[in-house]
């Protein structure tokens, strides 16, 4: 189970954590990952290879899903 939840850390660097029932009781791993404001939007769109490949694509101009479906499939339906 993972739960994660966003935060605002305050000046003092202190928080305080309360972990739900479902979570049992021993080892657990609690990591922290800063959110930096230029990254926000890019991590809402993907990860770091759909992100290379999304810019592989980027000179493509207008193409519809529907386009690149039949391109991809094309070698299939010859």
């Amino acid at each position: 189970m993972i739960i994660e939840q966003t935060v605002e850390v305050p000046t003092s660097h202190r928080l305080t954590i309360d972990v739900p029932h479902e979570i049992p009781a021993g080892p657990a791993i609690l990591a922290f990952k800063p959110i930096q404001k230029a990254n926000k939007e890019k991590e809402k769109h993907g990860t770091p290879i759909t992100d290379r490949l999304a810019g592989c694509l980027a000179g493509i101009g207008d193409i519809s899903i529907e386009e690149i479906r039949e391109e991809r499939l094309a070698k299939y339906l010859k």
